[in-house]
């Protein structure tokens, strides 16, 4: 597929990064020639200098026979003329803009081919506030994910000794729980994988991942470690859109403060949440957060656009007895620095922007596409066409179907029946299948297993 991407900054190197590995036709446009060097000396990749929204610029980048424009670049205004150039010079097929102003994405009417011809909207800050409030909800998961608009999510969660299933095999989860219905879809020990049988034995610090109905995730979750207490205080710092996304999205179900530098920005917080307490003052002050109870704090987010200082707030909310910090970090460097050692839970936007665009690049019919472990592993809900004679899936028993190293079929939904897959469960045509891949560099060999014949054409 050939790919243009407008953007160099810290989202359009991830993006360009994950798609040249699978073998695409990258183009980066950028006004930043250093930059775009930088990544040209990296990757396998073209590159253009100049403004993206500007046609002569899309031209040299290739715009004329491209599949697909990936606008994301630190302006909302030239991610959405950029998609708007694209498609009435060069009929782009698909047009893909990062948005981050309400302003814009309150009114849903701009965004239309009469108008501004734009096929997938992605709004960084909208994911990550999902995301954050999906792992408030669930207190001690890792990542909490959902495919089939909610109706199945895939959990991670840490392992701690004492956990009913740590130091057992994984088959007694379903003596331990008759009536639940989950599947252990990977387990990552001392950071490698393990594709689970029946005969694993779960142990204290492995990294698991299960899929299971929304209402059962706490009863696995039990199976595995202590629960952690349901949440009721939260303090967040910096009032920028995710702060402010989430305060909103929170207050009405938790006590919820916000910390702000800037005085004027606060004073707006304060006149646009309804609940929010929000203070003025720095989130590095110890004393402030003394005076705010951090040590009675169930979670602490740091949000601001330093991630430095969201890395030294967090360290010091959790030296001064916050329950459990998160922090917002966007170096990858720097997450895997942190994460789980001083940093219970380390955010990265182009984690969950990247998903979000490798959803409408991969090949067949991909719902949903989640990037795991810093991008290592990947989730797929995929949907399955055909019949038996055209399909590699359909009409077959998991067991007789043959999925590439390291990939597990988590769960299969069937119109709003959830059924968490067995080796004996059958694919039938139009069930949304979830995968999970260990190894992303075999989505190839997926997207072909679901891709159908020609005889189905």
């Amino acid at each position: 597929m050939k790919i243009i991407i407008l953007g160099a900054g810290q989202v359009g190197a991830s993006v360009a990064d994950n798609l040249a590995s699978e073998y695409n036709d990258i183009t980066v446009v950028d006004q930043d020639a250093d930059r775009l060097r930088e990544l040209r000396d990296r990757l396998d990749i073209g590159t253009v200098t100049g403004h993206g929204a500007h046609p002569d610029v899309l031209r040299r980048a290739g715009a004329e026979d491209a599949d697909m424009i990936i606008a994301v670049t630190n302006s909302d205004e030239v991610n959405m003329v950029g998609c708007q150039v694209a498609y009435t010079l060069f009929h782009t097929p698909t047009k893909i803009a990062r948005v981050r102003s309400a302003a814009f994405l309150n009114e849903p009417r701009l965004f239309s081919q009469e108008a501004l011809p734009i096929d997938v909207l992605i709004s960084p800050e909208q994911l990550v506030t999902e995301y954050v409030q999906r792992l408030i909800q669930n207190p001690g998961a890792l990542q909490v994910l959902d495919f089939a608009d909610g109706r199945v999510q895939l959990v991670a969660v840490r392992a701690v000794q004492g956990g009913p299933l740590v130091g057992h095999e994984l088959r007694e989860l379903r003596e331990h729980m008759p009536r639940i219905d989950t599947r252990v879809a990977a387990i990552f020990r001392r950071g490698q994988p393990l594709i689970p049988e029946g005969d694993t034995v779960i142990e204290a610090d492995d990294e698991v991942f299960f899929v299971a109905a929304p209402k059962n995730i706490r009863a696995v979750m039990s199976e595995l470690r202590e629960l952690d207490k349901p949440v009721k205080r939260i303090i967040l710092a910096g009032g920028g859109h995710i702060g402010e996304r989430l305060a909103a999205g929170l207050e009405h179900r938790y006590q919820v403060k916000i910390i702000e530098r800037s005085q004027e920005r606060a004073r707006q917080l304060s006149e646009e949440l309804n609940k929010t307490i929000v203070l003025w003052g720095d989130a590095a002050d110890e004393e402030l957060l003394l005076e705010e109870n951090i040590e009675n704090t169930d979670i602490y987010c740091a949000l601001t656009n330093d991630e430095e200082a969201n890395i030294l707030s967090s360290m010091l909310a959790k030296r001064l007895g916050a329950g459990k910090v998160m922090s917002l970090i966007n170096r990858a460097a720097y997450v895997d620095l942190v994460h789980s050692d001083v940093i219970d839970i380390a955010l990265s936007p182009q984690h969950a922007t990247i998903g979000s665009l490798l959803t409408h690049v991969r090949r067949g019919d991909v719902v949903a596409v989640h990037s795991l472990r810093r991008g290592a592993a990947e989730a797929i809900e995929a949907v399955a066409h055909g019949d038996a004679s055209s399909s590699k899936v359909v009409g077959r028993r998991l067991e007789e179907i043959n999925l590439p190293a390291g990939t597990t079929i988590g769960a299969i939904v069937r119109g709003d029946e959830v059924i968490i897959a067995h080796h004996d469960s059958v694919i039938e045509s139009g069930d949304h299948v979830i995968l999970f891949l260990v190894d992303k560099g075999r989505i190839p060999e997926v997207e072909h297993l679901f891709q159908v014949g020609v005889i189905f054409l």
